[in-house]
């Protein structure tokens, strides 16, 4: 083989890596769909498809808070406990206390972000890790939620509320409508300010933070609360979607929404890389595989796996590629 056919083939892979590095993950959705799409050709159907968005919308929202965190070379643990805590809380100020609607979403909203930002204060003031912390938040939340409601779901009744969930906007489901806010806002916030570049410089480096100037402690506290308030919107979504605040809701939440942030391509294994858009991405992998495998008829149980399994792969990759950026 010639020298000029060597560069060529190292050109084409280094091509082929770029693209694969920016797109594989969408790439991999896409050809998911037509899998799927082949063995199920209702697959394709709209119904089915918005129906896949509505249900990962909730998760992906969480998600877009714990790939931030990831991003600081955090860890939350917590947000399925918060989802529970912001969801009775609304659901028992509105049916029982007869607060205004409104008024019981953003209390619900403010309960949650103070969960997030406590969190972020523990871990910031006393550099004990996120692990630890946001576990231990794990289990006390999730037992605020079921001694405020005596381990009984509260029911919602008020329309106000019920909309965020179950409501549409001409064809469009709320939830979905909220993600895209989200989603935009999260973009936005970490493409186009200050307050972003802090986040990623802090993950990429936090003593080269530290030197610039950057209060480390605060942005910590901060992305944590960001975490906490997407959890609590979340979390109150779900509930007005099946019409009930109860205090098992948002069981494995957190982990779905890890997943769907490292399959997004958030790095663990390495900070300041992630993106929201990606995010999404990773969530709509994790819905069209349990919709499909569910359409299909394979056990529930195969999903856990092949879930675990994408999980290990993605981060198989991202080490690779720190170590080929390295």
């Amino acid at each position: 083989m010639s020298k000029n056919e060597v560069q060529e083939k190292k050109s084409l892979g280094q091509i082929a890596y770029n693209i694969y590095d920016k797109f594989g993950m969408l790439l991999i959705l896409i050809a998911l769909v037509i899998i799927i799409s082949i063995l199920r050709p209702n697959f394709l159907n709209p119904n089915n498809l918005i129906s896949i968005v509505r249900q990962m919308s909730f998760v992906s929202m969480i998600a877009v808070g714990s790939m931030m965190i990831i991003v600081i070379k955090g860890i939350d643990l917590s947000p399925g406990s918060v989802v529970a805590l912001a969801a009775v809380v609304v659901a028992d100020l509105t049916n029982n206390k007869g607060v205004n609607p409104l008024l019981a979403i953003l209390i619900g909203l403010v309960v949650a972000t103070a969960c997030g930002a406590f969190s972020g204060t523990i871990i910031a003031r006393t550099g004990i890790p996120p692990f630890i912390v946001t576990l231990g938040m794990m289990t006390g939340v999730r037992g605020a939620a079921l001694l405020y409601t005596d381990g009984k779901p509260i029911p919602i009744k008020d329309e106000t509320v019920i909309f965020l969930g179950g409501g549409k906007i001409g064809p469009v489901p709320v939830p979905i409508i909220t993600l895209v806010i989200v989603i935009v806002v999260a973009y936005l916030l970490l493409n186009n300010t200050k307050v972003g570049r802090h986040i990623y410089a802090l993950g990429g480096n936090e003593e080269a933070a530290i030197i610039s100037g950057i209060d480390v402690k605060k942005l910590k506290i901060m992305v944590f609360a960001i975490g906490g308030f997407l959890a609590g919107l979340a979390g109150i979504s779900l509930a007005a979607r099946i019409h009930a605040g109860q205090p098992s809701m948002g069981l494995q939440y957190e982990l779905d929404a890890i997943a769907s942030a490292v399959i997004g391509g958030t790095s663990l294994s390495s900070g300041g890389i992630g993106t929201p858009q990606g995010v999404i991405v990773g969530a709509m992998i994790i819905g069209v595989i349990n919709s499909g495998m569910n359409q299909l008829n394979i056990n529930s149980y195969w999903q856990q796996i092949v879930k675990g399994a994408i999980i290990i792969i993605a981060v198989i990759l991202d080490m690779q590629k720190v170590k080929k950026g390295k």
